[in-house]
């Protein structure tokens, strides 16, 4: 077996939802496999879900180029209108350029990915939960069928978790290789977020994109079993910090920022609490006599205890000020290329940090770094 590159136990990669913010977390993955951090268990919600499908269904080596292929695909330009690479915009102009260019992916959808359903919703007749919604999410079945090994995903070389909503009982669930044979359904389930896309059937039970009620799968690896010590990525596609608003605008792009975020530093913070509590119980169990060991409320707290450690290492988007309130489904090539190239940058910019790869004191528990590409 190949020298792991750090000491923990488990990498674990953790992508949000977000739309064609989506492309950032391909350029982070990019950085990571350069730097041979290949994660052992991979987890999203949304596009974050078809990341995670892609990393963990092809091999190591396949895996960036399937993400690549991926993100070119639905970033085809639904017109044929070519990319120029090479011309400059300032922001007013780059605005501009990019609120076209969702509009166009709003009559006319995402190649490869998605379409807009014809004839309109609103001529369907009731009682088909798999046509009520604005677009017809079809093509990405073929899409993904081509990248991925489901094989290989089911072979459990990695375990991997997708996120969704189950749309009746409005309960959240976890498909996850351990309890489920995954398939595209499950995927496609994670990224049904409405009205745009309908509720994919799963089994016997129709289910809504998972971001409706945690757009993270931080809590889900890190309250696993056994619990183990974890350098976790959490890469983070929505940026809960932020300017107030000072038109509509702004009001709506962060009202989203604020629902999708999930508010994950408060969930840090909550299980760096939780960790040190563990941690002292089992060091209070050590010196307990024996006897009292045996206590039901010793055993209680021995189910519990445990002196593992992680480092939760943030990579947050930050976007830029010409994107706007379409930057989640702006499916362009360029604004492709921009949000990986920052993914990519951002994970560089973050392993130089000496403290990331490295354990924390078992007496801290847990260790966060809160990274955001720098902007001028």
């Amino acid at each position: 077996m190949p020298q792991r590159r750090t000491p923990f136990e488990q990498i674990a990669l953790l992508l949000q939802g977000g739309g064609a913010l989506g492309a950032y977390q391909a350029g982070v993955y990019e950085a990571l496999a350069e730097a041979d951090l290949h994660p052992d268990w991979v987890a999203g919600i949304s596009i974050g879900a078809i990341n995670s499908a892609i990393i963990a269904g092809n091999a190591p080596k396949q895996r960036v180029d399937a993400l690549r292929a991926f993100w070119q695909a639905v970033s085809t330009s639904p017109l044929g209108i070519p990319y120029f690479r090479d011309v400059n915009y300032d922001d007013t102009q780059h605005q501009l350029v990019n609120q076209a260019r969702a509009l166009g992916v709003l009559l006319f959808g995402a190649p490869n990915f998605f379409v807009p359903r014809l004839p309109p919703p609103a001529v369907w007749p009731p009682g088909s939960p798999d046509k009520a919604s604005y677009y017809d999410n079809g093509p990405l079945r073929a899409t993904l069928e081509r990248l991925i090994d489901f094989d290989r995903i089911n072979a459990g070389e990695m375990r991997f978790s997708v996120g969704a909503v189950e749309v009746r009982s409005g309960n959240f669930t976890y498909f996850d290789t351990t309890t489920h044979q995954i398939a595209f359904e499950h995927i496609a389930a994670s990224g049904s977020l409405p009205p745009g896309f309908p509720a994919t059937k799963v089994g016997d039970d129709y289910f809504w994109d998972g971001g409706l009620i945690s757009n993270t799968p931080l809590e889900w690896v890190l309250d696993a079993r056994p619990r183990r010590d974890t350098l976790a990525f959490q890469v983070d596609l929505w940026n809960a910090r932020g300017e107030l608003p000072k038109d509509m605008i702004g009001v709506e792009v962060r009202h989203k920022e604020i629902i999708y975020s999930s508010r994950n530093r408060a969930a840090t913070d909550r299980y760096r609490y939780i960790q040190k509590l563990r941690c002292a119980f089992s060091n209070l169990l050590k010196q307990m006599p024996e006897e009292l060991r045996q206590s039901p409320d010793a055993k209680l707290l021995l189910a519990e205890a445990d002196d593992k450690v992680c480092n939760i290492v943030h990579l947050i988007y930050r976007a830029r000020p010409y994107e706007g309130i379409a930057k989640d489904f702006e499916f362009s090539r360029r604004t492709m290329e921009e949000h990986w190239q920052s993914g990519y940058r951002n994970a560089r910019q973050t392993l130089t940090h000496p403290d990331v790869l490295q354990l924390p004191n078992r007496l801290e528990g847990v260790r966060t770094f809160d990274c955001g590409e720098e902007r001028p």
